[in-house]
């Protein structure tokens, strides 16, 4: 199957985007992350698998197997050549993407569920959303853990760094969106506006605008400094488990639970010329 880039209609004041859907999984979609270089498209899955996608052909390049869970959170380094996933079975696996074989464990489990996973930017660090509210940061280098960040009164669902590493967001089943100081693990502002729990964040690449998915089947566009809201997209027709920007900042991918792929355009940008 080929990936076309997408094509926007505008109706009656709602975003949608047509596009073939990349088919592979037998379960729900819970997650997204594009590689670095954009050419690559990772997804996990209640079906245990992790996948990726050329993105360029919409064609899949590898699947992934030795989650005993649902995979619910994938990452990859800032080189892209590795990448971190999670999921119930509350174990970190690192996938080698040249080699197409699992790299490592973390060697030991978490103490709950791992929903969502986070790499900092520079590498050197890796956050962790869990089961029970807390998001954990564990130092690579220093192979421990930093202090846990609380706040969150529900499962932590999706965690993005910002570009410069600075700002750490998070949505959570307590319907809320929050960013939090990295140097200092303060919570800086709560965005609210979602009326479902909320499974998935990403910033832009410009780190000025951040993009979140809910159970009420929209994904939010928020100005990251003043906390408001830009945007809603409407056209999944269940959860929105996963987004996540593009390298190019024109577009953005989500996943659903209706088991597709969709991409979209920015407001205020030009659509791509559909592909076939």
């Amino acid at each position: 199957m080929r990936l076309r880039n997408f094509l926007a209609t505008w109706a009656q004041g709602q975003k949608r985007a047509t596009q073939s859907p990349l088919t592979g999984h037998t379960d729900v979609v819970q997650c997204v992350a594009f590689s670095p270089d954009g050419r690559m498209l990772a997804s996990g899955s209640r079906d245990r698998t992790v996948r990726l996608w050329d993105v360029a052909t919409g064609r899949e390049r590898a699947a992934f197997r030795g989650h005993s869970g649902w995979v619910l959170a994938v990452a990859f380094t800032p080189d892209g050549q590795i990448l971190a996933s999670g999921g119930t079975d509350r174990s970190v696996r690192l996938w080698d993407i040249a080699a197409g074989q699992e790299k490592a464990i973390f060697p030991r489990k978490q103490p709950s569920s791992i929903i969502s996973t986070a790499y900092s930017p520079d590498g050197r660090a890796v956050a962790l959303g869990s089961h029970d509210g807390t998001i954990r940061l564990q130092d690579l280098a220093a192979g421990q853990e930093l202090v846990p960040i609380r706040g969150h009164t529900k499962w932590v669902s999706s965690l993005a760094y910002s570009p410069d590493g600075r700002v750490l967001a998070s949505g959570s089943y307590d319907s809320t969106v929050r960013l939090w100081d990295v140097a200092t693990g303060r919570e800086r502002a709560t965005l609210q506006g979602h009326s479902g729990w909320v499974f998935a964040v990403a910033f832009a690449p410009d780190g000025q605008t951040l993009a979140s998915g809910s159970e009420d089947t929209t994904v939010k566009l928020w100005d990251v400094a003043s906390g408001q809201e830009r945007e809603t997209f409407k056209g999944h027709t269940g959860y929105v488990n996963a987004v996540t920007f593009a390298p190019d900042a024109q577009t953005f991918a989500t996943g659903s639970r209706d088991k597709t792929v969709r991409l979209w355009s920015l407001p205020h940008r030009p659509v791509p010329t559909t592909r076939r």
